[in-house]
Parts: C-alpha cells; structure tokens; sequence
C-alpha cells in the first residue's frame, strides 16, 4: 500500500513540508509507502490543449507529468499540499494537477485523496475546495479530517505552532489509511462498482 504525495510548494522544508511531516510520520507508523515529489523550483508549464494526450500515451510535454502518471497508476492513495498564493493554490501545483489528471489514463477510481492547503491567513477554504474537485471528478474517496485541512504560518517553521494544524493533519493520515485498507478488502470481495462510458453533454446548438 503506497500514497503518492505532490508537496506543491517552491519553499523546501517549509510549513507546507511541516504539515506533511505530520502525515508521513502516520504512514510510517501504519506501515503504509509513501513517495514525495516537491515541485521546488522547477518550471511546470501550463496545459496547452494540444490534445495530443487524446491519441497518444501521456503529456506531450515532456517533463516529470508524464513520471508522476506512472506512479499514481501504482499508488493507492494521492495526497496534494499547496501554499495558497492569492486566494488559490499556487501556479505551479494547478499547472501540474491539470496536466496530470487530464493527460493520464490510468483508473483513478477509488483512490484515496486528500488535500492540505497552508497560508498566512486567510485563502485556505478556497484552496482545499479547489484541490479536491480534481477528486471528486475522478471517482476518488475523500478522506476528512476534524476540520477543514489547513496549516497556518508565514515564516519558514511556523506552522510548528499550528497544533491544531498538525493535529488535524495526523487525523487525516489516519483516515486516509483506514480507507485505503478497507476500499483493498472491498475490491478483493465485490470487485470495483460498476462504470459506464462517459457520455458529455453540450448544450451548445
């Protein structure tokens, strides 16, 4: 059992890095694989609705979209943090999450999502929604927390102080886990519900 967990801010070992450590310490504890990949500074481009993804195998923008499709493939559960810049989610973060939902085929049903937002102040609620509407469109469990996942704190550490923060975020791990586990018994048992081919409406005429 493996999460795959996006730390999208540019900031290492920052207060997004902090919450995360919280969660990780989690799934070490339950024995459950985690992999990291912090977007950092590197320079994640935009999708172009080239379509190319539509006719081939992934993003025909070659950069680490493409590697990460592979391992949510393999993963049982995705975990996403984002600092919030301007009442959103960061640029980079969205960029990679369009790319990488869009381009990639792989089943994402029933994998466990949850997402963390951490800011200053304020934009948390919006950046949470946000993040979790790219499960939601994919058949993707949601694990909750006690309150909406947020982590405070503007200098590098601050978050640390955040315990309610960090508390919510280790209530998180463990949710997360429980589902994972308990979607693997009902997969070995029922199997996968049933899906359809997706039928999109235009209301264009």
């Amino acid at each position: 059992m493996k999460v795959l967990i996006i730390n999208g801010s540019p900031r290492t070992g920052g207060n997004t890095s902090r919450l995360l450590k919280e969660a990780t310490g989690i799934f070490e504890r339950e024995g459950v694989g985690y992999e990291i990949y912090q977007i950092g500074g590197k320079a994640v481009r935009g999708c172009m609705a080239c379509g190319c993804c539509s006719e081939h195998e992934g993003c025909a923008i070659k950069d680490d979209v493409n590697v990460l499709a592979q391992k949510l493939d393999e993963c049982d559960g995705l975990l996403v943090a984002a600092p919030v810049y301007y009442g959103s989610a960061n640029g980079s973060v969205i960029s990679l999450l369009d790319r990488l939902f869009y381009s990639s085929r792989c089943d994402k049903r029933m994998k466990v999502g949850a997402a963390f937002a951490v800011a200053r102040r304020a934009g948390t609620t919006a950046t949470f929604d946000e993040l979790n509407k790219y499960f939601t469109i994919n058949q993707m469990p949601i694990a909750s927390g006690r309150y909406w996942n947020n982590g405070f704190g503007r200098e590098k550490g601050q978050t640390s102080a955040d315990e309610e923060g960090l508390q919510n975020a280790r209530i998180v791990a463990r949710n997360m886990v429980f589902l994972m586990k308990s979607i693997a018994l009902g997969r070995e048992k029922y199997g996968l519900p049933e899906t359809e081919q997706t039928v999109m409406t235009s209301f264009i005429k």
